[in-house]
């Protein structure tokens, strides 16, 4: 038994009613994939340190959520919210016809897993949540948060107008780096930043040498899932029974005391549920993908041994 190779994949697209979803599907086509769903402002690249530690009897998709990586962007007037990604789970269900799905998210990922599985348990199989468990709990600073982001939003609306008919700002490569890097605070290091890099950034047909950025800066500022700690608890009560890996990154406060009583219901009731520490940033994933495989290939073993879901899949050539 081998691994997955980062050269073996097919790049695929999921329709939506404004465009596609881009993602890469590694490994067979004839095996339900695990669903792989990145963090916030970051895209399916991330992913890259970890595949190759994936048994190859599995297959993993990564997506680009829309406005991130290759996908398309949201209509000028249209507005990102955490609500159109966890619709995407189940667009991307309904294309490929699967009974149900396994599901691996970093971060923003990690939080549209949990809540998923809490408003369709029946539907989910299996949960790896890398640095994180749920979406922020609302506080005293939710509204300013809110205000801002709304600001912020017709902001940026009026900016990318103006830059249709302007050239958009260019950087070099190490500028690239580094900003993406610092914007992290750092959990992406310099030397991996390549990996986000490839699906967010063009090539200027002006300026030999530079870059510009393609994400759509529109998903800095999205609409918040209302979330506080008695829906959390009762959403976290109807994921029982179902195999669920958190793994937090040591360096990281992204899992912190909020996530107490969350994570003391998952282990309460449920027998399939795991909870590691791992050396590294928010990005654990990234920088350490060796140290996460030490727990999620056994854990993959255990709860998607050889010769389940081999579930015959559509063909999604683009």
């Amino acid at each position: 038994m081998g691994t997955l190779s980062l050269s073996d994949f097919e790049d695929v697209r999921i329709w939506a009613p404004w465009g596609y979803l881009y993602g890469r599907w590694y490994g067979s086509r004839s095996v339900r994939p695990i669903l792989a769903i990145h963090g916030w402002l970051d895209n399916l690249g991330s992913f890259d340190t970890l595949i190759p530690f994936i048994p190859d009897y599995l297959s993993v998709l990564c997506v680009d959520l829309a406005g991130h990586g290759g996908s398309d962007r949201l209509p000028a007037g249209m507005h990102y919210s955490a609500d159109d990604w966890i619709i995407a789970i189940a667009r991307i269900m309904k294309q490929y016809k699967w009974p149900k799905v396994s599901l691996m998210g970093q971060s923003l990922g990690g939080s549209l897993s949990f809540l998923y599985a809490s408003i369709a348990p029946h539907l989910v199989d299996m949960i790896i949540a890398l640095d994180i468990v749920l979406p922020p709990l609302e506080s005293s600073d939710t509204l300013s948060t809110m205000a801002y982001f709304m600001e912020k939003h017709l902001q940026e609306e009026a900016r990318s107008a103006i830059n249709i008919m302007n050239v958009p700002r260019t950087y070099t490569e190490d500028q690239l780096r580094f900003g993406l890097s610092k914007a992290s605070n750092f959990s992406v290091p310099l030397e991996l930043s390549h990996h986000l890099l490839y699906r967010s950034v063009a090539k200027s047909q002006l300026y030999p040498n530079k870059f510009y950025l393609t994400r759509d800066n529109r998903v800095k500022f999205y609409t918040l899932f209302p979330f506080n700690p008695v829906l959390a608890a009762e959403m976290a009560r109807r994921i029982k029974r179902m195999p669920y890996l958190i793994i937090k990154g040591s360096e990281s406060n992204f899992i912190n005391s909020g996530a107490d009583e969350v994570i003391s219901i998952l282990k309460n009731q449920n027998p399939y549920f795991e909870y590691h520490v791992v050396p590294g940033t928010h990005h654990v994933h990234l920088m350490n993908a060796e140290g996460c495989a030490q727990h999620i290939v056994p854990f993959l073993k255990r709860h998607r041994p050889p010769g389940a879901n081999k579930d015959v899949q559509v063909s999604n050539k683009l």
